[in-house]
This record gives structure tokens, sequence and C-alpha cells, in this order.
């Protein structure tokens, strides 16, 4: 295959384990076309993706080591990924500016944080499955995802932040816009970069008006007292990205993990008798239904040889989570099955590295505190419509449900 005959990324992730299938039997690095057509190489593999990620010679920074970064301009349908690439945080940063940014943040997510916050991740799982029995205790169809997977990690994040209750609404909407990439359009480009200023920027000002406890106002604290560790526009994006991935993928694995056992009554049954543990069936999830199945976007910065493939130096490479947990030649001939009962937490989902998300603890604290607590408390719990009229998310970054309907009991 040559570069000639790039592969177009399904933009509304419709499938993404086949998807995934069709470009492994390729080779292990593959041409592909992301939305608006944008062109990158995608790993298809475990040890690949595992040793591109780690390999000193594979930036985030598009300004630095993208050669068409100085073009993109020049293509509107493009602008979708500027909201990824082409902001300034930690995402995006490459070398001492990521150290620098990383440090600015890691305190929220320390271990000892983390576990500090569990009661009130606790409580408010409570809460919100009492809000499920009530909505549904004439046996109406409730929406798991709109019930618990998103407001648990949405409203932990938010108090992490100092989100008025008030701002919520609009910040969620604004993450889905952004995981939305079924529209490469300059106008939906621009309606999110719009939305980033207003929204964000409303919080800004909030808590330069009434400062609290929390990581909005120690950053905006930062960079008043000291613009070399913390700009304007890092202060703006690091807060999309921490908000953003706060929540969005740990409410992609509260219900993709609920999915799985309601459709595989032998595993539930496993779970329930305590023959496979919590934990197990989390990593389970993250492995073969990752909250974020493709990331973009990383940088060769010299020529990479992968096999007999050559990734020149400047072209960008999709982060392939999706692809690395389903990888026969890693995790055997079922990699495509789940089975929480196999054990093992290699899976990439959080990253690794010095890229590895800091907030993995924060959201493995609320899948534990939501998912046994939901099964405890509705034993009857099944899915209102079949496994195949679930709708993915239209995305092929995100990997998640769109609604989760179900009926409380039996």
């Amino acid at each position: 295959m040559t570069v000639t005959d790039r592969i177009a990324l399904d933009p509304f992730g419709s499938d993404i384990p086949a998807e995934s299938a069709r470009l492994r039997a390729l080779g292990p690095v593959v041409p592909v076309e992301l939305p608006g057509g944008i062109p990158a190489w995608a790993p298809t593999g475990y040890d690949v993706l595992k040793e591109l990620i780690l390999d000193p010679q594979v930036s985030k920074d598009p300004r630095k080591h993208w050669r068409l970064w100085p073009e993109i301009g020049e293509h509107p349908s493009w602008g979708w990924v500027v909201s990824w690439i082409g902001v300034f945080n930690m995402l995006s940063a490459y070398g001492p500016d990521h150290t620098r940014l990383r440090k600015l943040v890691a305190p929220s997510f320390t271990h000892r944080r983390t576990e500090a916050m569990r009661p009130r991740v606790t409580a408010i799982a409570a809460e919100l499955l009492d809000a499920l029995a009530a909505a549904g205790a004439d046996g109406s169809v409730v929406d798991l995802r709109a019930g618990l997977a998103q407001p648990l990690p949405m409203r932990m994040i938010c108090e992490l932040f100092g989100v008025p209750d008030g701002m919520r609404d609009d910040t969620a909407a604004l993450i889905a816009a952004i995981m939305d990439t079924s529209d490469p359009t300059p106008e939906h480009a621009a309606f999110v970069q719009e939305r980033i200023g207003t929204v964000l920027g409303g919080l800004i000002a909030y808590k330069v008006e009434h400062p609290g406890d929390d990581m909005t106002t120690e950053l905006i604290r930062v960079r008043d007292e000291d613009g070399d560790r913390l700009g304007d526009e890092e202060l703006l994006y690091t807060l999309l990205l921490v908000i953003g991935a706060g929540f969005e993928t740990t409410v992609n694995l509260i219900g993709n993990a609920a999915v799985a056992l309601l459709t595989d009554p032998a595993q539930l049954a496993a779970v329930r008798s305590g023959t496979v543990g919590w934990d197990a069936v989390i990593d389970e999830t993250l492995r073969v239904h990752p909250s974020i199945a493709s990331l973009p976007l990383r940088f060769a910065v010299s020529d990479l040889k992968v096999g007999d493939v050559t990734i020149p130096a400047g072209d960008a490479i999709i982060t392939t989570f999706a692809a690395a947990g389903l990888d026969p030649a890693h995790y055997g001939p079922d990699a495509a099955v789940f089975d929480a009962a196999r054990g093992g937490d290699d899976h990439l989902a959080f990253g690794i590295g010095v890229h590895r998300c800091i907030g993995a603890p924060l959201a493995r604290a609320e899948a534990l505190a939501a998912l046994p607590a939901l099964f405890e408390r509705f034993p009857g719990l099944r899915l209102a419509v079949g496994e195949d009229e679930l709708r993915q998310v239209p995305s092929f970054i995100a990997f998640g449900w769109q609604e989760i309907p179900v009926r409380l009991e039996a």
C-alpha cells in the first residue's frame, strides 16, 4: 500500500472494531485519511502503538513537528482538528512545555486527593441512583447514560474546578461538540472555537470575581502571579482539556461497562457472585471498549521505521487505542471478546509514558462507585432495546453510546 491509497476513517465511528480489523489486515501501520481529508498514519496493533507513544522522536507539538501545520488555514475542512492539536495545553505540548503544564495540574489528581474525594463520589452516585429509581418506578424506560454515567463524572469535575451549576450544561454541550467528528465543516469548527471562548472564558471571568477552593481559581492565581508558568491561552485550553477529559471519558467507561455486562448474562452472574471483580470489569472495558478510540495527533520528529514502512519526518500519526486493545497478536485470537475473567491491566486506554492520563485514578474511582451500586440497587436491570439498536456517539474519537435505555426491574 502506498500513501496514495489512504483509507478514509469513518467520521461517525459506526463500527470501530470492524474498522480496526480491516486496517490491521493491511499492515502494522497504515496510511489513513481523517475527516476533512487530513492525511495521517494509523498504527494497527498494540506493540507498534506502544513503541510509537514511547519514542522520543514522536511529538505532540504540531507547530514544531507537523509539516502541514503552516498549510492548515488553506484547508477549511481541517478546522475541526484545531480544537485538538492547535490549542496550548499539555495534550499538544512537547518536552519542557509539557512538563511545565503537567506540573500545574497534577496536584489535583494525586492519589491522596482522589482518595479524599471518594466519599463525595459515593454520595453523588447514591443520589443519582435514587433519582433513577424514582424515574423508573412505574416500569418506564430510563436512560442510564443521562441518569448516571454522564452526571456523576460531570458533577465531580465541576466541583473540582469550581464550575457553577448554571454553567454546567453549556460545558457539557461544548465537550460533546468537540467530540463530534461527523461534521468537518468550517462552520462547525468556528462554532466550537466560539463556544470555547464563551463558555470557558466565562468560567475564568466568573472565578476571577468569585474565587474559591478549586482548581480554576488556583490556575488563575498562577497565571496572575507568574505568566511565564501559565499564559492566558494556556489557562483557557488547560481548562478545556482537563474538564473535558475529566468527565467525557468516564461517561463512556461507566456506560460501556454497563452495556457489556447487560449483554452478557454469564459474565454479569460471575460478577454478582464475586468470581470476577469490578476492577477486572473496568480493565476489560478499557481494553475492548476504550473511552477514546483514537486520539489526534502525534508527529514524527524524524523518519520512523515500522516494519518495512517508513513514516516520514513531519507526518501525522493517530493514536489508535481501540485497535491496540483488540490486537490478536497481543491478546490472543479472542481479543475482540469481552472477558473480564482473563485478567490483566496492560491496556493502553489511559496512555503510557509522560502523557499518561493524570485523571485515571479518579475515573477508576468513579466507575468503582457507580457500577457496583447500580447492579446491587437494581438486580433486575436490563436493556430496553436490542444491543444492535444502541447508537454509537458520532465520533471516531469517542467510543460510547448516545443513550442507554434500560428498565430497572425484570
